[in-house]
């Protein structure tokens, strides 16, 4: 693992390498870590609990989003002869510039230590130019929908002529009994499949119920 002041670290060599720590499995342990297959990587991405796989949906939903790294780089500060250290959970690559994630649930943000980390990592960030947030239990109705529409996000699954079909009948408006049934020479089940694909990857509206 190599050292490089944060002023010069590439955040495009950053998202590109391999995690600088992985997390181990045992029977019992408190976390549910595990990998998921990231249609924006292409590639399996890390995660360490439940909470962060819920923020790797978002960040696998979100068109804005180019580039995701689990367990990016190793932070080190130091701060009156003390050496504190910090690995963010993500680091996105997004149209607005390089955004570093951490995950935490909000009933822990009040706690010292981890207010104390996170408000100098988003300091030594900031100052560098990128983005910083700290991200918690999101809205559960829209996890539970980007949940169900993540069944859907392989392209390489869907046929190609059945998706452009789709596009033209996927207007703003239709519902999406009205999309399905639209395509007489599909089956309804690959109809659906590929509208709910679209929706995946914001290719068309979202129909109504």
């Amino acid at each position: 693992m190599s050292s490089v002041p944060l002023v010069g670290a590439d955040p495009n060599v950053l998202v590109a390498a391999e995690p600088c720590r992985v997390f181990r499995w045992r029977a019992g342990q408190k976390h549910y870590s595990g990998s998921y297959w990231s249609a924006t990587e292409s590639r399996h991405v890390i995660y360490e609990s439940r909470l962060e796989l819920a923020r790797l949906l978002f960040a696998d939903f979100d068109r804005l989003v180019h580039r995701i790294c689990a367990q990016p780089f190793l932070l080190v500060r130091q701060s009156n002869g003390d050496v504190h250290k910090h690995i963010p959970d993500y680091l996105l690559i997004t149209d607005q510039g390089p955004k570093v994630a951490d995950v935490k649930p909000a009933s822990r943000l009040s706690k010292p230590e981890v207010a104390s980390t996170f408000a100098w990592t988003r300091s030594a960030l900031e100052r560098r130019g990128w983005l910083y947030e700290v991200w918690s239990e999101p809205n559960e109705v829209e996890l539970q929908n980007v949940q169900f529409l993540a069944g859907f996000r392989r392209r390489s699954l869907f046929e190609p002529s059945l998706l452009a079909a789709v596009r033209g009948i996927a207007t703003e408006g239709i519902s999406i009994a009205k999309a399905i049934g639209g395509l007489p020479d599909w089956s309804e089940a690959l109809t659906r499949s590929a509208l709910f694909h679209l929706l995946w990857s914001q290719d068309c509206f979202s129909p109504k119920l």
